[in-house]
């Protein structure tokens, strides 16, 4: 006959291992899509304007969602970097990670010009089919002005 002193190690044991596995099992399905990103040190980064740390800056709707490019500072920990911010915006230069876009594209700091496309938080473009200056609307039926709907999608694919 097993004592009763083993038997509730046993058990113990037995229900930490289940609760172990139920907990790596949930990890991994909510870790699923986790993109993993980092910074190093003079990286350009887009910095996402929320509403609630720059209300001056997001009056609109139709202001822009980010502003940048600034550069990358130090690293705080996994989740909070800290930005070389003008001192203009008036707020504690030290982000979230979540708040961070790397900057993709070409930056000149002599002329301030920068490559507008690269910033990811920037809408692009339009639905426009394009046209060449060679063909007109009239004369094909795929080359049409205005928003590619599905209806408009389905004409072009069957040619009229």
């Amino acid at each position: 006959m097993v004592s009763k002193s083993k038997f509730i190690k046993y058990f113990h044991e037995k229900v930490k291992n289940q609760i172990q596995a139920q907990v790596e099992k949930i990890a991994h399905f909510k870790n699923k899509g986790k993109r993993v990103r980092s910074f190093n040190e003079g990286d350009l980064v887009w910095l996402h304007l929320r509403k609630e740390r720059f209300p001056n800056l997001r009056k609109s709707k139709l202001s822009p969602r980010g502003d940048g490019p600034f550069q990358f500072i130090k690293k705080i920990n996994n989740n909070s970097y800290q930005l070389d911010l003008p001192a203009e915006y008036g707020v504690h230069p030290t982000f979230n990670i979540t708040d961070l876009v790397p900057f993709v594209g070409t930056f000149d700091e002599e002329d301030d010009h920068q490559d507008l496309r690269a910033n990811p938080l920037q809408g692009g473009g339009d639905d426009m089919t394009p046209t060449s200056p060679s063909s007109s609307a009239s004369t094909s039926p795929s080359l049409h002005q205005g928003p590619i709907t599905r209806s408009m999608m389905k004409k072009i694919h069957m040619g009229l």
